[in-house]
């Protein structure tokens, strides 16, 4: 008998967000030369896409107060889209000075979320949103929405996907140039993720969608491939496993870096990074925090015939199972 497989894309967009939501969720602010040494490293890797940090105020966020520092001196390489995160226009002001090249605006899909995340009403914020669109446009600076608890909300429970539609809706009407859809206390199942992935694939089938997926509950990677299932080809991960959200309960877990890549390279999925370099960046990282990192990469190893952190040729077009 021959089982077709899902039909999966060639290749996948990994961005880096370590160096923002892996830092930011930390106990220990690391000092800027060693924000810069992380980043420094992750440019070896073949990333086309790392969120270098956050421009929110440092009240709310120490990990992130010297964002502008770590933007004004680390190595930029032209083919690296340096981003930022920015939750109000002056934060995008400040992120237009230190020449991000995209800068990605958050606000949740659950009002209690939001009040926590940014203390603003999700009204408030999609007006906030509307003035940094703006700004942003003239500053000829991408502008991207990033929407938190999409999958469901640690204070309100199930958040309901016209919901997500309608704010979805209006930040692609701003101008978004893609709408992240984050898993931000680790809430999603594969069900889920396809559920809502192609519920907005009808709504706005000219806009990409991405996927920032967290591994609270376990559930990453199978969210990743069943995201992988109905055309997702852009994936946030965070280098060693590390991060989360501060402002929620129960969200440690970003999806491991090393570990998609992997798990992508064996399915025969093309990423355009090189593996054991990720790994000795988490090995970099642990050794920056001074603890263990979440990944399982770091520490079971590299499959052998993928060790030169390429992609193996697998899988054909239909696997036999038994006569």
């Amino acid at each position: 008998m021959m089982i077709p497989l899902a039909s999966l894309p060639a290749r996948v967009s990994v961005r880096e967000v370590g160096p923002r939501d892996g830092l930011q969720n930390e106990d220990l602010v690391l000092s800027t030369a060693q924000k810069i040494t992380l980043i420094n490293a992750l440019n070896a890797t073949g990333l086309a896409l790392i969120e270098v940090g956050s421009f929110v105020h440092p009240r709310h966020v120490p990990q992130m107060a010297d964002t502008a520092e770590v933007f004004a001196q680390i190595e930029r390489r032209p083919q690296v889209v340096y981003s930022a995160i920015a939750p109000n226009l002056k934060g995008a002001e400040r992120a237009i000075a230190a020449r991000a090249d995209s800068v990605q605006v958050f606000l949740s899909t659950s009002e209690s979320h939001n009040q926590s995340n940014v203390n603003m009403s999700i009204a408030q914020s999609l007006t906030a949103a509307a003035d940094i669109a703006s700004t942003l446009a003239r500053a000829k600076i991408e502008f991207e929405a990033v929407l938190s608890v999409v999958f469901g909300c640690p204070f309100e429970g199930d958040v309901p996907f016209e919901r997500v539609a309608e704010i979805a809706e209006r930040l692609v009407a701003m101008g978004a140039a893609q709408i992240t859809l984050g898993d931000t206390t680790g809430m999603a199942h594969p069900r889920l993720v396809q559920q809502v992935v192609l519920g907005l694939r009808e709504r706005f089938p000219q806009v990409p969608l991405r996927l920032h997926p967290h591994s609270a509950r376990g559930a990453g990677l199978a969210n990743v491939l069943a995201a992988l299932e109905v055309g997702i080809e852009r994936i946030d991960a965070s280098i060693g496993g590390i991060g989360g959200c501060p402002f929620a309960p129960g969200a440690p877990g970003n999806i491991c870096t090393e570990d998609v890549v992997h798990m992508l390279h064996e399915m025969g999925i093309a990423t355009g990074l090189h593996l054991p370099r990720l790994v000795e960046c988490a090995q970099l990282v642990e050794q920056l925090l001074g603890h263990e990192v979440p990944g399982q990469v770091i520490k079971g190893g590299i499959c052998g015939h993928i060790a030169d952190g390429n992609p193996r040729h697998w899988p054909p077009s239909s696997v036999s199972v038994g006569a």
